[in-house]
């Protein structure tokens, strides 16, 4: 079996940016939940058997406590907001198993989920799909990849070496050299991408990099300074890595089996009703009724 995990925060913006705008039966704007369920409702009849969705509703997570300058809910404009939850409910509703995060992010459950379903021998391949780098570091060989559905472009671990020019394991150090302005952490004055692969490429890790330019391994453009800039800032670093690590505890299903589709609930029509669009229910129907109770 194949296992599909999809970033729901990040198709919800896709969406929202994306689809036409609609208004449910209330006058409430659901542009966008009714974009991301048919992309999931697309996902299924192309045969996604097991499928969950992460979200993170509640935008802050315990990382606002590492640094006072990470990404937060301010400035996403209300009606995006406010399709956060009704999407949950929704999707729910068409029985796709939702990863809630609120201490967590969904970068954190699309990460344990995908370790937890490699985990089963039954599992064949886990997909991630979703465009955000930080996922990379999820990446295993060819079984655990990434999947950017917008570009049609999947990312394996050779992907990910040739994309960032080190492993996945090296990618929480890598954002935490550079920074990410996406999330809200600078990374360490003077370093790049460039930089930061380079030595990573050779040391792995931020904590194996010397603080003397002179027994690097590699050369390196104003190795001098990308040194003293990082005995300087090395604690720093540290924290963010520990920021751009994705944590694996995060709740998720106990197993794959979990989130194996059976088609949506009875309510799913009356939500698709309250939506504005009763053909998401058809479509549902017709996808569970092609499959069959077997499949």
């Amino acid at each position: 079996m194949n296992v599909h995990l999809v970033d729901g925060t990040y198709e919800l913006f896709r969406h929202y940016f994306g689809a036409p705008a609609a208004r449910s039966v209330d006058g409430q704007e659901v542009g966008a939940i009714r974009g991301v369920l048919n992309s999931m409702l697309s996902m299924l009849g192309n045969d996604a058997t097991h499928l969950a969705v992460a979200t993170d509703h509640v935008i802050e997570s315990f990382r606002n406590d590492l640094w006072r300058g990470y990404k937060t809910g301010e400035g996403i404009e209300p009606a995006l907001l406010a399709q956060f939850h009704p999407l949950e409910d929704a999707l729910e509703a068409m029985g796709v198993t939702v990863l809630k995060m609120t201490q967590f992010e969904a970068d954190d459950g699309l990460a344990a989920g995908a370790a937890r379903a490699a985990a089963d021998p039954r599992v064949d391949r886990v997909f991630i799909c979703t465009p955000d780098k930080d996922l990379a570091q999820a990446v295993v060989g060819s079984r655990v990849v990434q999947f950017d559905r917008r570009a049609r472009v999947l990312r394996d671990e050779d992907g990910v070496r040739k994309k960032f020019g080190v492993p996945p394991s090296s990618v929480p150090d890598y954002l935490a050299l550079m920074g990410d302005s996406a999330d809200g952490y600078p990374g360490l004055p003077g370093w790049g991408p460039k930089s930061a692969a380079a030595l990573l490429a050779h040391y792995r890790t931020v904590d194996k990099i010397p603080d003397d330019h002179r027994q690097w391994a590699v050369r390196v453009r104003g190795a001098a300074k990308l040194a003293a800039t990082l005995a300087e800032y090395r604690v720093q670093a540290g924290l963010f890595r520990e920021i751009a690590t994705l944590r694996l505890d995060a709740p998720v299903f106990e197993s794959v089996d979990a989130i194996r589709w059976n088609g949506p609930r009875s309510d799913f029509a009356a939500v698709c009703e309250r939506l504005g669009s009763t053909s998401l229910a058809l479509r549902a129907d017709a996808i569970a009724r092609h499959r069959g109770p077997d499949q």
